[in-house]
């Protein structure tokens, strides 16, 4: 009986010890004494994982002591000019032999059950495209009714019968990694108006119900979908946001939450979504958006490391967070204490008037040189007379002192406040521990304008003339 039971327990140690890691054996050729590379796709990007030379009959093996992350896979060539796809999941000691003459109609998977069913899927969706494009060949070409009809139904049978070949995948292997790919391919659909409570829909039901079930069946603690085209998951993140999340901080901070609350179980997935929102609001598109960057410093970085995370990451980061925090749209800007055209100490806040125009300029800058007068011009003809002040900060660059106060006068700038922010009070700041003003009003261009309200709360920032004078007059409506 020991001897019964004790086999079967070797055997099964032995087997178990085989599987550990990952073992790809590729014959590819009819390369032969060069370098194969096994990457895979995250979002836009193809990192590389392994390496291997192939022997003088084009085999070679991939191979490590620890599994591979799910996803989509690629074999790549010598010249890193083009690779092939393969599925890595449970299953990761399989051979895979192909040729490039045949490899878009041909490949074989030896002990791979979910390439030879993607296999079979790809085929068949190459068979099924064949056929959808001669029907809209013949639709295109159509002359009567009856015929475009006719071509229309062809169509949407054809829709139809992918659909359910797809679903039936689904249905029998819902845990494949082939079945998370396709559900990233579906996107909701809408029910006939016939089928809700009174036979039709208010204004907002088709929105609201293709948002509610957009990730249906998509789980974000499943890395196998960041291993994926961005066509898939990436560019699906993307439409997410820019069609159907309100445009505000607080709609796409809520988003960002409940995704990365999900995805937190899982170190890939967490990774992908962080670096995917990270790139995404560094610099910002609109001016609200530097409320979702801050927030994605503080509850996600501040105080966290990440191992895929740099040194030089983490202060690139940092410093844009910091440069971002003091001039959150909507919050009270920061006081400015700075000499005017004699010397005395002008304070931003002593201002009390209906809105404050702050704007950051060089007399030396080119760009400056065109735009204050612009300002200038629209401040007597309209912003005046609505309650706008001037408050002009000349930041000492390439230029000095004198320049500074030379354009004032050639332009007739009097009617500003002019106060003058030289290099050794920015520098005298900096040495006491107290951001500069261009930190704190993150001025990474000149000139930087900045509208404030009467209370000096941010009502927008980074403003060309032409959006200042729009932004005043919707201001000056709606009050």
């Amino acid at each position: 009986m020991k001897r019964i039971l004790f086999l079967p327990a070797m055997l099964l140690a032995v087997t178990a010890l085989a599987q550990n890691g990952y073992e790809i054996k590729v014959t590819l050729k009819p390369f032969k004494n060069e370098y194969i590379y096994l990457g895979h796709y995250s979002g836009k990007q193809y990192p590389i994982v392994d390496s291997v030379k192939l022997n003088d009959k084009s085999e070679g093996i991939f191979k490590g002591p620890k599994k591979l992350g799910g996803g989509i896979y690629l074999i790549a060539y010598p010249a890193k000019n083009n690779f092939f796809e393969v599925l890595i999941d449970k299953q990761q000691h399989f051979s895979v032999i192909a040729d490039t003459a045949t490899i878009r109609k041909q490949k074989t998977f030896i002990n791979s059950p979910d390439n030879n069913l993607f296999n079979t899927y790809q085929a068949y969706m190459a068979e099924k495209g064949k056929e959808i494009e001669q029907y809209r060949g013949n639709l295109a070409i159509a002359t009567t009714a009856k015929d475009s009809a006719h071509w229309n139904l062809q169509l949407k049978k054809a829709d139809s019968v992918i659909a359910a070949y797809r679903k039936d995948i689904i249905t029998k292997k819902p845990d494949n990694i082939l079945s998370a790919l396709l559900h990233l391919m579906q996107e909701p659909q809408i029910p006939p108006a016939d089928k809700h409570p009174g036979g039709k829909y208010d204004s907002t039901f088709a929105y609201h119900y293709f948002k509610d079930h957009y990730w249906d069946d998509i789980n974000f603690w499943d890395e196998r979908i960041a291993r994926t085209p961005a066509s898939l998951f990436d560019e699906r993140l993307d439409k997410y946001f820019n069609t159907l999340v309100y445009p505000h901080a607080d709609s796409v901070i809520k988003e960002l939450d409940w995704m990365l609350g999900y995805a937190s179980i899982n170190e890939e997935m967490t990774r992908f979504l962080l670096v995917k929102f990270v790139n995404r609001y560094l610099q910002q598109k609109y001016m609200w958006e530097d409320a979702v960057f801050v927030h994605l410093y503080q509850k996600y970085f501040s105080q966290k490391e990440y191992k895929w995370l740099n040194a030089q990451g983490k202060k690139t980061i940092t410093d844009r967070a910091y440069s971002l925090m003091a001039n959150i749209m909507g919050s009270p800007a920061e006081n400015i204490a700075l000499p005017d055209t004699t010397g005395k100490i002008i304070n931003l806040y002593a201002d009390t008037a209906k809105f404050t125009i702050v704007c950051f300029w060089d007399p030396t800058c080119g760009h400056c040189q065109e735009t204050l007068p612009v300002l200038d011009s629209m401040y007597r003809a309209k912003w005046k007379a609505l309650g706008v002040r001037m408050f002009a900060i000349g930041k000492e660059t390439s230029g000095n002192r004198n320049d500074w106060l030379n354009f004032i006068n050639k332009h007739n700038l009097q009617d500003w406040t002019n106060v003058y922010y030289s290099k050794q009070e920015e520098k005298a700041r900096v040495d006491a521990n107290i951001p500069g003003y261009s930190q704190l009003y993150d001025v990474q261009s000149l000139p930087t304008v900045y509208l404030l309200d009467k209370d000096k709360r941010i009502v927008a920032k980074k403003l060309t003339w032409q959006q200042t004078d729009d932004i005043l007059q919707l201001k000056i409506k709606n009050r």
